[in-house]
Formats: C-alpha cells, structure tokens, sequence
C-alpha cells in the first residue's frame, strides 16, 4: 500500500549547538532546539576595515576596495518558550512543573558564563604558582538554521521578557531576544571546528551566488556600462 502524501511539510527546527571543544570532529555537548521557529532573523554585514583616512588621499584611492577578511556579520533573533504544553502533562514533565523555564533559559545564558568549575581550577593551581589567571574561554556555538546556514557564532545580547509565572514564580512564558555576531577566520585560530564551519559557511555563499540567474534586461544595462 502505497504511503500517503503529508498534509504539510516537514519542519526543519533551528538550533544552537554548543561545543565545549574545537577539535575538527568533536561532537557538541548539548543541542538547543527552538521550540518555535522564530518569525523574523535579521542580518546585518559591515566592511571589516575602516573606512580610510580622507586626509590620505592617495592612500584612499589605493585602499578602497582592499579588506583584511570578512564583513562582519551580525543576527538578531527572537526565540519563543512556553511551557504550556508540558503542564498540560505534568506526569511526563516533573522538571518544567518544578522549575518552570529556568533550565531553558539558564541553558541559553550559560553561553556567556565561563564554567565555574574551570574558573576554581584555574585560581587553585594560581595560588600554588603554577599558571597566571587569564580570561576564560567560552564554548564555541554553532547557529543551525537550514543546511545553508550552520555558523560560528558568538552570543554578544541577551534580552529576556519573561512573561507568565507559576504559583511558585517560574517563569512559563519568555520571549529571548538573541545578538549574534559571526566569528570568521580573522577570529578563530587554524585547523579548528569553528573555523572549518566558517569556510563550510563561506563556501556555501559562493556556491549559492553562482546559481543566480540574471533577470531581463541585463543587454540594456550593458549598454549603459563604460566601454
């Protein structure tokens, strides 16, 4: 018997995943799912390299299309959590009956937090004289949203709305407004995970860009351009 054909198309969820390490072929410690798919990403690109002195008017003419990398591109979204539906079985969601949203929206704050326990050992081997204090390393975390965008990230806001509570004052409705800023090549060290994702990223533009099909009058236009 032959399969009936889905009344709608399967949906592909975004995701954060984070990983604690960024050696090539390191899986991630936890994948964030978004319960609800947000409306709207916005995408923001700026030229790396400042715009050059006007005072060094030849130095302009020389440099004005020269860059040191990548554009540096930022995203903004806004993820949705309600945990309306797992109260509606409390049996099956002991967790979210206890604490409510806390565990998911603690979960996407952690990416700013270095680990504590790091941070411990790190200041109990200082005292004994055998490393410096340094600043802590974040984990690397890759934003899933399609399979032409899986990108390096890294989270520079976090704004929350909570916007329902529980008898004991968990949140059970949020809104997470989320800045990202896309980490290149200029900023991860070589022969990394997140650097090999960049390029992945890069590459997948290019191959895209060279599927565009000029629309009609491109001979019109040409005739327009300096011979």
């Amino acid at each position: 018997m032959a399969s009936e054909f889905p009344r709608s198309p399967k949906l592909l969820k975004g995701a954060l995943a984070v990983y604690e390490g960024q050696t090539p072929g390191t899986q991630p410690q936890q994948i964030i799912v978004f319960q609800y798919n947000p409306d709207q990403v916005r995408r923001t690109l700026a030229r790396r390299a400042p715009p050059a002195d006007a005072s060094e008017r030849g130095a302009a003419r020389e440099d004005a299309l020269r860059v040191p990398g990548p554009p540096v591109e930022s995203i903004s979204l806004s993820v949705y959590l309600d945990a309306a539906d797992q109260l509606a079985e409390p049996s099956q969601n002991q967790g979210i009956v206890e604490n409510g949203l806390h565990p998911a929206l603690a979960t996407l704050e952690m990416m700013l937090y270095p680990p504590t326990l790091r941070l411990q050992q790190n200041e109990r081997l200082a005292q004994q004289g055998e490393v410096q204090l340094s600043p802590q390393e974040l984990p690397l975390v890759l934003l899933v949203w399609g399979r032409s965008r899986v990108v390096p990230v890294m989270l520079s806001s976090f704004s929350v709305s909570e916007e329902a509570f529980d008898p004991e004052l968990n949140p059970i409705r949020a809104k997470v407004d989320l800045g990202l800023r896309v980490l290149t090549y200029v900023e991860l060290p070589a022969e990394t995970l997140g650097r090999d994702a960049f390029l992945a990223y890069q590459r997948r533009k290019e191959s895209l860009a060279g599927e565009y099909r000029n629309g009609r009058g491109e001979d019109r236009i040409r005739g327009l351009l300096p011979a």
